[in-house]
């Protein structure tokens, strides 16, 4: 039987892939769905003020010349976090999950957790690298149905980078909360690298084939956190 992990803590910080849901669906189904699309949506939608906005960041990102389609094509590619990249697959997959091409799997164990945790009173907060639209969609036609009314709120990139300890702090800032008091979970060990240096409680999700990490308590089935609101 798997030991408890037990943590007094007042709110509660996710990931997305590789914790709560698996990170294969995204790089093998999500990724390429907006990419085969993402050149008709920018020729069909380029003179909207959004889908305008985001050419405009991307081309200052890509630099002097770059073709923003191009750019953003080259960057799903590479998996980079851009911003500006994050914000159209959001708005190409908003069709995706609307018409059922698209479902955002979301593992047994931690759908029951977050909606143990919820009952509880624990206020449940999302933060990826995607963005806070595709947050919205991905937990709004979630396998387990719309999971959105649980949380409390979203996070993205527009945040700070997700190694970066500052972003953890405006984080907890934002929700009103002391760093060591919102517990973090994430399959990333760069990520709770930084989450720890802010001075977060974290949990290393180990899901598929993600090692262990020494330095951080390994959480395997949600089920063995024991989270204690308020305690002291």
């Amino acid at each position: 039987m798997t030991e408890a992990l037990r943590f007094a803590v007042d709110a509660v910080l996710i990931d997305i892939e590789g914790t709560v849901s698996p990170q294969s669906y995204v790089a093998t189904v999500m990724f390429p769905y907006a990419r085969d699309r993402l050149a008709d949506y920018v020729a069909r939608h380029g003179d909207t003020p959004e889908v305008r906005a985001i050419l405009e960041e991307t081309a200052a990102l890509a630099g002097p010349g770059a073709d923003p389609v191009g750019a953003l094509l080259g960057w799903i590619a590479e998996d980079r976090k851009a911003p500006p990249l994050k914000k159209i697959q959001g708005l190409i997959w908003d069709r995706g999950f609307a018409e059922g091409a698209l479902e955002g799997p979301i593992y047994d164990d931690a759908v029951a957790a977050l909606r143990r945790w919820r009952e509880a009173g624990l206020p449940l907060y999302v933060y990826s690298s995607g963005s806070v639209k595709a947050q919205h969609l991905f937990f709004g036609h979630s396998s387990a149905g719309d999971l959105r009314p649980l949380f409390s709120g979203h996070f993205d990139t527009e945040t700070g980078a997700k190694t970066d300890a500052a972003s953890y702090l405006t984080i907890a800032r934002a929700i009103g909360r002391a760093p060591e008091r919102v517990l973090f979970l994430s399959d990333n060990p760069r990520e709770l690298e930084a989450a720890a240096a802010a001075g977060m409680p974290v949990g290393h999700a180990l899901r598929e084939a993600t090692p262990a990490d020494p330095r951080f308590p390994s959480v395997r089935d949600f089920g063995a956190l024991d989270l204690r609101p308020g305690a002291a």
